[in-house]
């Protein structure tokens, strides 16, 4: 989109002259909220409290192990003790694993998250009766 104007210099000669539109660029604009940040207590106790409704169906389990295990970072052994009462409410014992395998995945190259999430979890898992991954010899395959 180009608009002709025509110059005449001083000579007398008719020139056709093209002008370009005048564009500027965008500014940068950051949005940030204006709400507090949460805390880390604040964070867990949200988690706890999703996990712990007791109407919760494996749907909402599944979405809210796939968005917490999304965020970077390890979940909290009291927000995964309330996931894994949700799947023995749910009588889920597939999803009560894979929450188990998705921290040790998560714990990444950090060796000693894990063993402390289990240890942590030692007495709901004998509660549950849940197995480990490891005790169930997922992790050699």
């Amino acid at each position: 989109m180009f608009s002709a104007a025509v110059r005449i210099s001083a000579a007398g000669i008719r020139t056709a002259v093209r002008s370009r539109p005048c564009f500027t660029a965008p500014l940068a604009v950051r949005c940030y909220s204006h709400a507090k940040p949460e805390t880390d207590e604040e964070f867990d106790a949200r988690w706890v409290t999703y996990f712990s409704k007791p109407d919760i169906d494996a749907w909402e389990l599944r979405k809210g192990m796939n968005t917490l295990i999304g965020y970077d970072l390890v979940p909290e052994p009291k927000i995964l003790d309330s996931a894994l009462r949700a799947c023995r409410r749910l009588n889920d014992l597939a999803s009560a694993i894979r929450i188990l395998e998705a921290v040790r995945d998560k714990s990444g190259p950090h060796k000693d998250i894990y063993p402390y999430v289990i240890q942590e979890l030692q007495p709901t898992l004998r509660e549950l009766g849940i197995s480990t991954p490891e005790e169930l010899g997922l992790d050699k395959l």
